[in-house]
């Protein structure tokens, strides 16, 4: 949780500058930009394991958090997400299965406290959640001020790893210059997350293809890249892959993996 002095806010201008140019050449030369970490043919028949099977509006019922579970039982998605207040019941609807359960920490805003983070962190884990879907805190990042952006997500992840439990940061990419996309994945990357995530999918637009190429461009294959926010066909889904994720969160995963 140290110091960030490897970058200016006006060096992300500049590194910010050199990646759209370095993409707007590659479509001028009809080149790919970015290496996607899976090969979307060879995906086109189990898209599922890739899926976070998600319900998280607020007036979701306990009824409809099971279906969620007997869902994600059946087509056997790469985990369920759902708020904290649903961990525990997810917990005892998917005993016996090996299906992962992923609470969201500090959503959707991320304007609460790291000590509520880490509250929030520590009870679902507690409840038997396997990954966080955190919001890392818009404002101080947008204000420019790193330090409090890595002691946040720094925070919560040295609390995750020390369970064994994966961190993905969600930065809120519609909100965000396109700089500033680059300084909140490059934060999370140095902070030790395991993903950086597009969107909560309860702000002002979800996820972009040009945000995830942008995104993986940054973090590199190593990285976890999940796309979430306005994903609701089988192609929409293939095409975040295609820019480089792999992970999708949708409410829809039903309908992407029957269509």
């Amino acid at each position: 949780m140290g110091h960030i002095d490897f970058v200016s806010k006006e060096q992300f201008v500049e590194l910010t500058k050199d990646l759209i140019a370095e993409r707007e050449r590659a479509r001028r030369e009809g080149k790919p930009w970015i290496k996607p970490v899976i090969d979307v043919d060879v995906l086109r028949g189990g898209l599922a394991s890739l899926i976070d099977h998600t319900l998280l509006k607020p007036e979701a019922t306990p009824e409809q958090i099971r279906k969620l579970c007997e869902e994600a039982r059946q087509y056997k998605f790469a985990s369920v997400c759902v708020n904290s207040r649903y961990v525990s019941l997810c917990a005892k609807e998917l005993e016996g299965s090996q299906i992962p359960i992923t609470a969201v920490v500090g959503f959707p805003l991320g304007a609460s406290s790291t000590v509520a983070k880490l509250c929030e962190a520590e009870d679902v884990i507690q409840n038997g959640a396997k990954e966080l879907d955190m919001v890392l805190p818009i404002g101080y990042l947008k204000a420019g001020d790193y330090d409090e952006v890595m002691y946040d997500i720094a925070a919560v992840v040295e609390l995750a790893h020390r369970e064994s439990v994966l961190v993905k940061v969600i930065i809120e990419a519609c909100l965000l210059a396109d700089e500033e996309k680059v300084a909140a994945s490059l934060l999370a990357v140095h902070a030790g997350a395991d993903f950086v995530k597009t969107s909560t999918g309860f702000s002002t637009g979800g996820a972009k293809a040009d945000d995830v190429a942008l995104i993986r461009r940054v973090v590199g294959p190593s990285v976890g890249v999940k796309a979430a926010g306005g994903i609701r066909t089988r192609e929409d889904a293939l095409t975040m892959i295609a820019h480089g994720a792999n992970r999708i969160g949708a409410s829809a995963s039903v309908q992407i993996v029957s269509s």
